[in-house]
């Protein structure tokens, strides 16, 4: 319910809040669009622990500091909700996706200069380590396999989903994990990291419009083949990212690698359904 967030919030807004509208999208959380009494609408999202509402703010905030797509504005942070501006959603026109590539590459020309990020966070509600140690933090391919698969591998070891399949791979896969990333070393580049078709929209003027992070400095492989998963997204957006940075040579055959990340995420989150295809994923390379 959310009737009991409203006084903290008509009090930090000073004015009454007079609609509340049920918005979809999302699994985890209860999203809501309020309207106030002088016409302006917020985005209300409730119903998580405290931590990740700070951690999405905390991603959206860097998202913001590049400059490159727009990224909604936070408006308040509070231990029971994150209140964020209100940006309806519009149709994307004939260039949409060619232009989001396009920003989408240029944001991943703002780098670090080491993998992870300042803070843990969480891909859906899955805890993300992104506190690294000192050989991860400059070795991608060791970030990756610790931080990433092998995570996510031992949550589900944890949860019963694992099978003799997946336990031989993993076994084998950390000493081959060098070899499969090798000629892709590139600086750590800024990624939403969680970007499938239900994290971005389209706003009023045609721009793309990031939501829902799991921010952190990492491989930019790792995010296009993110955005493959689950029907990938049109060809122009490809065309746009790679005439701005192409990828490197046989990012192909690297990039099962990075979806077996998500992949066991879902397996973790959703149950077996998605065991099948993690050993897939994995059985690629061995």
């Amino acid at each position: 319910m959310t009737e009991h967030l409203l006084p903290a919030i008509e009090s930090f807004l000073q004015e009454p809040i007079i609609r509340i509208y049920t918005v979809g999208g999302g699994c985890i959380a209860n999203n809501k669009k309020i309207a106030t009494a002088s016409g302006k609408e917020y985005f209300l999202k409730s119903g998580l622990p405290a931590d990740l509402f700070r951690c999405e703010s905390n991603g959206l905030a860097e998202l913001a500091q590049s400059g490159t797509l727009r990224i909604p504005q936070i408006i308040l942070i509070h231990d029971e909700f994150l209140l964020l501006e209100f940006i309806p959603s519009h149709p994307p026109g004939s260039h949409f996706y060619f232009q989001f590539g396009e920003n989408l590459a240029e944001m991943h020309q703002q780098t670090s200069s080491w993998y992870g990020f300042y803070e843990n966070n969480y891909i859906g509600s899955t805890p993300q380590i992104n506190l690294a140690e000192e050989k991860e933090k400059t070795d991608w391919a060791t970030f990756y396999f610790h931080k990433r698969l092998l995570f996510q591998y031992q949550l589900a070891e944890k949860r019963g989903y694992s099978t003799s399949r997946l336990t031989k791979g993993f076994a084998r896969l950390e000493s081959m994990i060098e070899n499969i990333l090798a000629g892709s070393e590139e600086p750590p580049s800024l990624l939403h990291r969680d970007l499938w078709s239900g994290n971005y929209m389209c706003d009023e003027e045609g721009n793309a419009v990031l939501i829902d992070p799991a921010v952190y400095y990492g491989h930019r492989e790792a995010e296009l083949a993110m955005t493959r998963l689950f029907g990938g997204f049109p060809p122009a957006f490809y065309e746009g990212y790679n005439q701005t940075y192409p990828l490197p040579e046989d990012w192909e055959y690297r990039e099962n690698i990075y979806k077996l990340y998500h992949i066991l995420n879902h397996l973790n989150l959703f149950g077996k359904s998605y065991l099948s295809e993690a050993e897939f994923l994995l059985e690629f390379y061995l």
